[in-house]
This record gives C-alpha cells, sequence and structure tokens, in this order.
C-alpha cells in the first residue's frame, strides 16, 4: 500500500505527484532492507530509501540500492526474449528478437529432446541468490523436483559457514542484532559492513556513542570497517581458528573463563582446557602473522568485557579449513559466559528463526532422494564431464539458469568458460541483463527486478520476515520467474499445485502453512518480527544439540560426508593453500562496496565509482617485485594468471594481495576475470567453495 500519497523531492514548477511503497531489498546480504520506495509513476520508480520505523533498517540502506532507479530504468535491461543466431560469448549482435510463446515452446522442446536422449538427469536447473525472495528464488526447485532433473548443492555463500555455526551451537541462530547497540565491546570478524551490510554500522555507532563501546575488526587488511575499529587484527587468510585458540588459552590461563557457565552450558569445558594448553599466543602468532602482545591484549579485552558481541561474518569461512574456524571463533562466548548477558554471545545468522515451510514453493512433496547432486561451485568440472562429478550419471547436456552468472562467480573458471562452449550444450538464462553467462546461451528469456512482481522474504541478519507487492509494472516484455516455471510446466507436463497459483496464492498459502498471518495482513504491517525471548535468543535454555549444550567437541560427522580429519577440538586446520617459494603470496576476493557479486556492475554510477579491478599489495612486496602504483601486475597460480593495476596498500600483511570486488571478464586487461584463479575445490565437512583460499605469484606484466 502507499505510504504517502502527496511527498516530492521537486521544485514547486515541475513538482509531480509522488507514491511512496513499502518493500523489501532482495539482494544476497543479511541485511534485507526494509524500504521505501518512489513511484513515479505506474512504470517508473525514484529514489529508494530504508524504511525509518524498522528497528534494523532505521532508514539506513547502501548507496548502491538507494539508486536503484538507475538499475531498474538501466538501457541494457533485456526487453524480449532473444534466439542466439551467432557465436557464443559474442554479445547482442549474437542475438535476434522472438515472442514469449515461441521462445517458451523451444525451451521446452530442447529441455524435452535432452531428457528423451539420456534421461532426466541431464537437465541441471542451476540457480542461486540473484534474488532472496522465496517465491521467485525457489521455485525452480518444484519444477526440478516434478521433472526429477539433477539437483543442485548449493555451495557458493554460506555451505561452510553454517558447518562451522552448526557445530557448536546446533541451530542457525544468534543474538538479535539490535542487541549491539547494548553491547559494550563488538568484534567483528570475517566481514566489512561498510562494504556489506550498511546497517550493522548504524547498530554499533549506537553503541559507541551511548555507551563508549569499542570496536574490534579481525580480517586479512585494513578493509572500510578495519579503518574505523579500536583493534584490527591483521590476520593471514585462513588462520583464523589459531587466533580463536590463543585468545581461549588466555581467557582459561588467566581466569575470564565462567566455569560455572560451562559446566551448566557445554559439553567438554576440562576436555577443551587441556586441549587448549599448547595452543598459545606465541604459537598463534606464528600462524597468524599477529604480534604476540596484540593477542593478549584481545584476550583481555574480550576476557573482561561481558557484554562482547560477535558479529561472526560468512568470509573467514570461504577455506578449506572454514568450517573449523568458524566453530573456533564461535566458541569464545562460550567460553566466557558472554551469551548470559543483554548484549553478549554471537550472531552468525538467524534463518532458524522464521520457519517457512516450502513444501508447496518447492516441490519437496515430489522430492526423489535417488536423483543426483550436483555441487554448484563444480560447474567447470561438471561441464567438462569430469566422472567424480556426474557419478553413474549421464553428461549435462541442458541448463536452465535463473539468478546467478556461474560465468563470471564461479570457480575455476577457465574450465567453467570450457564447458559453456560445447556445442553439444543447451542453455536458457532467465535474466535482467545480458550478463556473460547470458552470452553463452541459446534462449534468453528478460526477467523482473524486485520491483516488478509478489514476494517475500526472511532474513540473516536481523528478524523480521517482510512481505512485498509489485510496486511498478514489468520493464519491456520482463517477466518474474515464477510466471516462467508455470509456463515451462505447461510444455514440460509438470503437473503441481505450485504451478496453478499466482505468486500472491503461493505466498498466501504457504504462510498458513507455517502458522503465520495471512500475507494481506503481513503486507499491510510491512513486516512481521520474529524475534525470540531473552532466554531462548541468548541459548539460556538450551543450544540447539539434543543434549541443549554448547558443542566444543564437535560431530562432523553429522554435518556433512567429507568430515575425515577434521579436528576433535577447535584449532587451526592446516589444509589452506600454503605459499610456497613457486606462490609466496594468498590471495583473497573481497566484497567491493558499489558491487554485490556481479550485480551492480552494469551501473555507471558503481563502475564510475569503483574505477578498475586494483591488486592492493604491501609496499614492502611492491619494492621487491618492481612494481608502482599504476603499473600493471600479473598474479597467476597453475589454474590460469590474470593482469591489473597495481595500488601499493600497507593495510595488509607482506605475503597478503587483495583484489576487491567481482568485475566482469572484461573489466581485467586480458578479459580474463579473478575467479579463473580460484581452486573450485570442496571446503569440509560439506562442500563449499574456497574463494579466499588461493596462493598465487606475483610478477610484473
Amino acid at each position: 500500500m502507499p505510504l504517502d500519497e502527496s511527498r516530492s523531492d521537486r521544485s514547486q514548477a515541475d513538482r509531480v505527484k509522488v507514491e511512496l511503497f513499502h518493500s523489501a531489498c532482495p539482494h544476497d546480504c543479511p541485511s534485507t532492507c526494509a524500504l521505501e520506495v518512489e513511484r513515479l509513476d505506474a512504470k517508473t520508480i525514484g529514489r529508494v530509501r530504508g524504511a525509518a520505523d524498522n528497528p534494523y533498517t532505521s532508514g539506513v540502506i547502501c548507496a548502491k540500492v538507494a539508486r536503484y532507479a538507475e538499475r531498474i530504468h538501466h538501457p541494457d535491461r533485456l526487453l524480449t526474449p532473444l534466439r542466439r543466431v551467432g557465436e557464443k560469448g559474442t554479445g547482442k549482435e549474437a542475438f535476434e528478437p522472438l515472442s514469449w510463446d515461441d521462445a517458451l515452446d523451444e525451451v521446452a522442446e530442447r529441455l524435452l529432446q535432452a531428457e528423451q536422449a539420456l534421461g532426466a538427469e541431464t537437465v541441471w536447473p542451476y540457480f542461486y541468490a540473484g534474488t532472496m525472495g522465496l517465491v521467485q528464488r525457489d521455485g525452480i526447485e518444484r519444477l526440478r523436483h516434478v521433472k526429477r532433473y539433477s539437483r543442485q548443492h548449493s555451495t557458493f555463500c554460506i555451505t561452510l559457514s553454517d558447518a562451522g555455526w552448526n557445530a557448536g551451537a546446533g541451530v542457525k541462530r544468534g543474538v538479535d542484532a539490535l542487541e549491539m547497540a547494548d553491547s559494550d565491546l563488538i568484534v567483528v570478524w570475517g566481514t566489512n559492513p561498510v562494504n556489506t551490510q550498511v546497517n550493522v554500522m548504524t547498530h554499533i555507532a549506537r553503541a559507541r556513542k551511548e555507551r563508549g563501546a569499542k570496536l574490534v575488526v579481525v580480517d586479512p587488511y585494513r578493509n572500510a570497517t578495519a579503518k574505523q575499529a579500536d583493534m584490527h587484527l591483521m590476520v593471514n587468510p585462513g588462520t583464523d581458528g589459531a587466533l580463536a585458540c590463543a585468545v581461549m588459552h588466555v581467557l582459561f590461563k588467566e581466569g575470564y573463563a565462567d566455569r560455572a557457565y560451562m559446566a551448566k552450558y557445554t559439553d567438554v569445558p576440562d576436555e577443551l582446557e587441556r586441549h587448549l594448553e599448547s595452543r598459545t599466543p606465541a604459537w598463534a602468532a606464528a600462524i597468524t602473522g599477529l604480534d604476540i602482545e596484540e593477542i593478549v591484549a584481545f584476550a583481555h579485552l574480550y576476557g573482561q568485557t561481558k557484554r562482547s558481541f560477535l558479529r561472526l561474518g560468512y568470509g573467514f569461512s570461504r577455506s578449506r579449513n572454514g568450517a573449523v574456524q568458524m566453530h573456533a571463533a564461535s566458541c569464545l562466548p562460550a567460553v566466557t559466559g558472554a551469551w548470559q548477558h543483554l548484549g553478549g554471545g554471537a550472531l552468525y545468522a538467524n534463518s532458524a528463526l522464521y520457519g517457512i515451510d516450502s513444501t508447496l514453493i518447492m516441490g519437496l512433496d515430489r522430492l526423489d532422494k535417488n536423483v543426483r547432486v550436483l555441487d554448484q561451485s563444480r560447474i567447470g568440472a561438471i561441464l567438462t564431464g569430469d566422472p567424480d562429478d556426474l557419478g553413474d550419471g549421464p553428461p549435462v547436456t541442458a541448463l536452465f539458469i535463473q539468478n546467478t552468472n556461474p560465468m563470471n562467480v564461479a570457480p575455476d573458471l577457465m574450465k567453467v568458460r570450457e564447458g559453456f562452449a560445447r556445442d553439444d550444450l543447451f542453455t536458457c538464462v532467465h535474466e535482467q541483463f545480458l550478463t556473460e553467462t547470458a552470452q553463452m546461451a541459446d534462449i534468453v528469456l528478460p526477467a523482473t527486478t524486485f520491483l516488478e512482481h509478489d514476494d517475500m522474504y526472511t532474513a540473516g541478519g536481523h528478524t523480521f520476515f517482510q512481505v512485498t507487492k509489485q510496486v511498478i509494472e514489468p520493464v519491456g516484455a520482463a517477466r518474474p520467474n515464477h510466471w516462467v516455471h508455470c509456463e515451462l510446466a505447461k510444455r514440460l507436463g509438470a503437473e503441481h499445485p505450485g504451478f496453478e497459483m499466482s505468486a500472491w496464492e503461493l505466498i498466501d498459502t504457504t504462510l498458513k502453512a507455517s502458522g503465520y498471518p495471512d500475507a494481506e495482513t503481513i503486507w499491510q504491517g510491512h513486516w512481521e518480527d520474529r524475534s525470540l525471548p531473552f532466554d531462548d535468543a541468548h541459548f539460556l535454555t538450551g543450544f540447539g544439540h539434543d543434549d541443549g549444550k554448547f558443542h566444543f567437541k564437535p560431530d562432523w560427522s553429522a554435518l556433512g560426508p567429507l568430515h575425515h580429519a577434521l579436528p576433535e577440538m577447535p584449532d587451526h586446520y592446516d589444509i589452506i593453500d600454503q605459499t610456497t617459494p613457486e606462490h609466496p603470496y594468498r590471495l583473497v576476493t573481497a566484497p567491493s562496496r558499489n558491487y554485490l557479486n556481479s550485480s551492480f556492475a552494469e551501473t555507471k554510477t558503481s563502475i564510475d565509482k569503483e574505477g578498475r579491478p586494483e591488486a592492493q599489495i604491501h609496499p614492502d612486496a611492491c619494492a621487491e617485485l618492481g612494481l608502482a602504483a599504476e603499473e600493471l601486475v600479473r598474479i597467476g597460480n597453475h589454474q590460469a594468471s590474470v593482469v591489473v593495476h597495481v595500488r601499493p596498500f600497507a593495510g595488509v600483511q607482506v605475503n597478503t594481495v587483495i583484489i576487491e570486488g567481482i568485475w566482469p571478464n572484461k573489466a581485467f586487461i586480458e578479459g580474463i576475470g579473478i575467479n579463473a584463479l580460484i581452486s573450485a575445490d570442496r571446503g569440509q565437512p560439506n562442500g563449499g567453495a574456497v574463494f579466499h583460499d588461493t596462493a598465487v605469484w606475483m610478477k610484473a606484466a
């Protein structure tokens, strides 16, 4: 519903009526901001603002979403279905327009032909988090399960961090983010909220202003958040577990451990203390690159502060040892008993708060667990026929892709390119722009943005559930994901009640099945707060394991099949891509401020603000390599090499190099993007992409 029907930012001379509509940000970010959107007319939006009356968003959103009109009304939006008539990867000139009916008929025909030739598993619906809306994102699973197409293990983002958090806490939730305002110490570990969750900084700022709270940042470089910190622990990539263990060593040794709390709420505190006796600050300093004094100072600060809040991010888990690192860090508040205090404890993500029954949306009633599962991060190996990935099933000869851009964002990018170039591979991409993946497609379908369809949203970073309605008409002939699923289902003979419903009917039916108010009620109220009582949110009524305890000694075998050799207790698990004389540097591909994965990389303002890909290299390393600012450096490993400009930067350890942002491949000097260097190795125990775990060499280009 319109929030205000009279607001305008224009002068009186050209004043137009502006309606303000409630919505929610759909992008892959824990904040899932509550929004107020200016609608100038039925087809046009103006500014986008954060909802001032939402306690978490609190009127603040990132600049890239605030200027969403630049994206939604971009001249390069896809406006009509396209058929490829030229070579793959050669841009707009390789396509001709066609009608929706013809496009869908052709897609259905090609999928049916593939299925008839090699069986249903030869078709792989492939998607991720370009939208986080439950209907528009997850409905592709309903099509998959009804047709018995190959399943997907979604491993780009949270697989490693989920395993690490659940190893200790047993359930994916934590302290309400609003409690940061009541904290005396906030530790931001493995995330850069200035770039990726700006609302976190709002609540940190309040705690610093009103309580004099301290901010500690643990991250391999002095990012925008670390620059605001009272203490920055600049660890070597992949060594956060060693830091956590050394801090706990000090907590036990110097009397900061809450033994009464641990006796009641944790599994093996005495065994943990014995295990940590050898994990001294000196031991950790040699691994992390930190000074002993830094580690001890952090341990003292953390131990002395009862209201200590750990805001744990995904970044430090995107490593071969990422799950172990997350588990080790999450042990800290269990050692000090910080969970007992207002503003104390930890938050990784709050997904378990919502309890949405996704059976109807995802077609879980038609799920056949005998259908093979393919690893999203291994798409390069899968498309190039790796038998270890394909198992006993057929090659993948047909892809239907939504909400992701694997030709840009997937690991092992050179192999991904090789796979998409196959002449026998049929690819349909449903997208908002002609991405690098869409340029490899046979059929491209124009997709709506979040303001052009109905949907509903959970969140990772707060407790509010949101329902949204379409604000403007679809641009051109763009159509929502759900509409495409239903139209393809008709042509493919896929029958399910979800295909007979509108998106709004799906939302309403799902909410009723999940014990929520109806969709209209939540939409009218803008959101539904799912926060828990204090004792539940702080696990004082028990953690998520059957015994109700936090597990210092996790059962890794319950969290994934790749559990062998994982350490029994928190530790530095030394399986990272180690530096060697041939590969003496470690590469971290951190998020940028103006791009979100590959989204917003098409808007002029974001491009202008980001400029170009740059390698942030310590001045001493630059001197050793004979590199100066603005010069070109070639960075490589056994997979590939890329060429970028040099930016000398003292806020990084000498053996670490940082390249921010997932840039289009064409933004690099030789047209090869940074993910060409990233391994598609599976993290333990349940897979997961290792985007920040890469040893490289560097030389002047």
